[in-house]
Formats: structure tokens, C-alpha cells, sequence
């Protein structure tokens, strides 16, 4: 299993973590990747694809203090943060002038 976190734009954002297994993941997040934005998912992959991961997804929520591991982070309604994410990966977060997050 390999648990995402959900971040959308709403004030009352709590950061849930949700456990999906290796197929349900990867429809979610293309290979190498382990940022995704609904959007670009959505895009990607007709409903029907869909429909059925996502209720696994609701379905599976870890609570934080369970969990062993965040493989993946899944942003609903913020755009505003595609810039740093170019390559789709947590690590290789940059800055919008190109320069790093992380040292």
C-alpha cells in the first residue's frame, strides 16, 4: 500500500492521508512522479478510470499518527503551487526563478 496526502485550496484543509494499493497509485501518479494535481490526473484518464480509485481512496483514510510513510501528495484547487512542483516530484520542489526549496 502507499499512502497519498490530499491538500485542496479550502481554508479548512485538515491534510488527510489516504492508502491506495500499487495499481490504484499509479493511475494517480505516473511513473518517477509523486506530485499530482486533479486536474492534470483527471486529464489523463477517462471517469470510469477513475470513479472506482477514488472511492477506494475516501474509503482508506489513515490517521496520521498510523501512518508509515507518505509516497504521494495530491493537490486539489491549487494551481498556484504547479510552478514549483515542475518534475512532479517532492524532492525536486524549486522556487519559480528555478533555484531550490531544500538545501
Amino acid at each position: 500500500m502507499k499512502n497519498v496526502q490530499v491538500v485542496d485550496g479550502a481554508i479548512n484543509c485538515v491534510y488527510d492521508v489516504f492508502a491506495l494499493d500499487d495499481a490504484d497509485f499509479a493511475l494517480l501518479f505516473p511513473p518517477g512522479q509523486d506530485v499530482a494535481f486533479i486536474d492534470e490526473v483527471l486529464a489523463r484518464h477517462p471517469p470510469a478510470a477513475l470513479e472506482p480509485v477514488f472511492e477506494r481512496l475516501w474509503r482508506n483514510r489513515v490517521p496520521k499518527r498510523e501512518v508509515v510513510g507518505l509516497h504521494g501528495l495530491l493537490f486539489y484547487q491549487l494551481d498556484e503551487k504547479k510552478p514549483f512542483y515542475p518534475q512532479r516530484v517532492d524532492e525536486l520542489a524549486v522556487n519559480p526563478n528555478g533555484s531550490t526549496l531544500r538545501r
